[in-house]
């Protein structure tokens, strides 16, 4: 059987060989110029003589052309032959031709009877073979192909009706064409409840008239526009879209459709994802899901940080505070104390060399030539002063050494270990009983102006 190739738009199909099913109650040159074109245009063809058993054959057969006699109403009523083929689902895409009589002596008579009966087009009888063949290839070539074309369209309409993005088509006038269930499911409307409705009666779109400006002159040009558009769903919900219109051309070379499909937006999902990957590929040891819950959460600490509100910065105080206040055992701290050990046994000049030493060790310019000025950054600030907490740092048994603000003013005394004899008395009164750990911390607090 001979195939021929279709091209529809991207697609390219693929039709079969042409069945035509003949209507005659008689054989006349009429049917017999009918079967003959038929056959020369290899085209597979059915004749029924009743108006049951063409409907039948329509029925199993399925053919694209039905040629039904109107000329004799005394064997069948045409008209009604067609319309009970109409009812049917495989005559969508049929064409059904009507042959009528010619009066030469009588005026043409009106189509309109036919085409309302549900025919195609009719055939003024002529029983050229020539003509039935000329006919049959127009018919080929017109209206058949132009049907086949839009059986194929089953297929994209199968995938719309399918599709996971809304997907809504409108007219250039902005009248709902056509919305997929998908659209039906995002914004909660049923498909009757939009069809023939103008897009500005059903509140489902932005109302914000220079943005929507901003979009319809992008795509009266002809030109796709892309973004980030709200929407209001039938119960009143705002849901934020990812949305692509498309203009379409038809008829005359002008837009006569647009094509707009919306997804969801996730994108601050996709981002939180995204960043928590990249942090797990940037470890070297892949760490378990609890690791990146506490990534996760750092991540939280800087953004809220970075808000810079009132509220939160009087928390940061308050527990940078609380550090403040403890004790951080850094490695600059362990090597003050270190140094301080050496002192206790070391000559004078090596003592003075190592006070000198201790003196460069304190200063803020040793960890940051930018740390000078405190009062820029609370951060530093409060970091810089818990490594140098004012105050005494107990080393073992009843050796102290002095803060920073103590070795400025007692420089001079360094020299020598500093022993409980050298404590000031109010201080030595407190700490009497300092071996069973049963002073008054008050009183010591007093005495050291709360160090």
């Amino acid at each position: 059987a001979p195939v021929t190739d279709v091209q529809f738009g991207p697609m390219r199909l693929r039709r079969d060989q042409l069945q035509v099913l003949l209507v005659f109650a008689e054989d006349d040159d009429q049917s017999n110029g009918f079967r003959w074109a038929c056959e020369k245009a290899g085209f597979r063809c059915n004749i029924a003589r009743t108006p049951k058993s063409a409907l039948e054959s329509f029925l199993d057969k399925h053919h694209d052309i039905i040629i039904i006699d109107h000329r004799h109403p005394r064997y069948f009523d045409a008209e009604a032959l067609c319309r009970s083929i109409r009812t049917t689902k495989p005559s969508e895409n049929t064409v059904i031709i009507g042959v009528v009589q010619r009066h030469a002596d009588r005026e043409e008579s009106s189509i309109l009877p036919l085409i309302t009966a549900g025919f195609s087009r009719r055939y003024v009888e002529n029983s050229s073979r020539m003509a039935c063949y000329n006919e049959l290839i127009q018919l080929e070539f017109g209206q058949v192909q132009a049907q086949f074309k839009l059986r194929a369209c089953n297929s994209l309409f199968a995938a719309l009706e399918k599709s996971q993005e809304a997907i809504e088509i409108t007219s250039e006038d902005h009248v709902v064409q056509y919305v997929n269930p998908a659209f039906e499911t995002m914004m909660g409307y049923q498909i009757g409840e939009l069809i023939e409705k103008q897009l500005t009666e059903v509140p489902i779109n932005e109302k914000k008239a220079d943005f929507l400006e901003t979009i319809n002159s992008c795509i009266k040009i002809g030109k796709e526009w892309q973004g980030m558009y709200y929407a209001k769903k039938k119960n009143g919900d705002s849901i934020q879209q990812n949305v692509k219109i498309l203009p379409v051309i038809g008829q005359g070379g002008k837009i006569r459709h647009y094509v707009s499909i919306s997804r969801l937006c996730n994108d601050n999902n996709k981002a939180e994802k995204t960043c928590e990957c990249i942090q797990a590929e940037s470890q070297t040891d892949i760490q378990t899901c609890r690791q990146k819950d506490m990534r996760k959460g750092s991540l939280d600490v800087r953004s809220t940080t970075s808000r810079g509100s009132d509220g939160s910065s009087q928390r940061r105080r308050s527990s940078m505070a609380r550090v403040h206040s403890m004790t951080i055992e850094a490695p600059i701290t362990k090597v003050i104390n270190i140094i301080n050990a050496a002192q206790e046994s070391s000559p004078m000049p090596v003592a003075e060399a190592l006070d000198r030493a201790l003196e460069i060790l304190r200063t803020t310019e040793l960890y940051s030539p930018q740390l000078g000025t405190k009062d820029e950054d609370p951060h530093t600030s409060d970091l810089v002063g818990g490594l140098m907490t004012d105050g005494l740092r107990r080393l073992s048994g009843n050796e102290y050494i002095l803060s920073a603000k103590q070795t400025h003013q007692v420089a001079g005394s360094l020299s020598s270990p500093i022993s409980l004899n050298d404590i000031p008395p109010r201080i030595t009164e407190a700490m009497e009983n300092e071996e069973q750990w049963d002073f008054d911390i008050f009183e010591l607090e007093a005495a050291t102006h709360k160090r």
